[in-house]
């Protein structure tokens, strides 16, 4: 398994996942995911952390061997439409999130270049590589813009 696959696993294993268990918090205030494996013989640990709901910020970092950062993707996003709660945007927001790495026309950082799900139609488009790359997500509920995130990132090195 190359390091795209298991960010892809780990993407599907944490928040897009609905039935995905919080861990312990790792700041004040934040929502943190985590997913580990172990490939090649190399302990790889995944962790997300998000602070907020409908308007939030957060971080991923793909951990080797628990001391050595690898690849990290910050992002930020708005609910457009202030009557949607969190839950309604979780509602639209995961099934997307879990179609990661089925579209090659994206990077495999979010979900795939369009989705839609009833109502709700998801986008994403990316720019660069997976070692350096910018992103912009959108969800429209008919035509109407109701979310927006950005997100950068790319491959750390010391």
């Amino acid at each position: 398994m190359d390091f795209t696959q298991f960010l892809i696993k780990a993407k599907k294993q944490t928040y897009a996942n609905g039935n995905a268990k919080k861990v312990n918090s790792s700041r004040l205030g934040s929502n943190d995911y985590q997913y580990e494996e172990e490939i090649e013989g190399k302990l790889m640990k995944y962790h997300d952390t998000y602070f907020g709901g409908t308007q939030f910020m957060g971080e991923e970092v793909v951990y080797c061997e628990d001391s050595m950062p690898l690849w990290g993707m910050n992002y930020y996003g708005v609910t457009l439409d202030e009557n949607l709660s969190e839950e309604a945007m979780d509602k639209a927001l995961r099934p997307a999130l879990m179609q990661v790495g089925e579209d090659t026309c994206v990077l495999p950082v979010r979900g795939p270049n369009q989705y839609q799900n009833g109502e709700y139609r998801y986008t994403f488009k990316s720019n660069g590589k997976i070692e350096s790359f910018t992103g912009i997500e959108e969800i429209h509920k008919n035509d109407q813009l109701i979310f927006r995130l950005y997100c950068h990132g790319g491959m750390i090195q010391s």
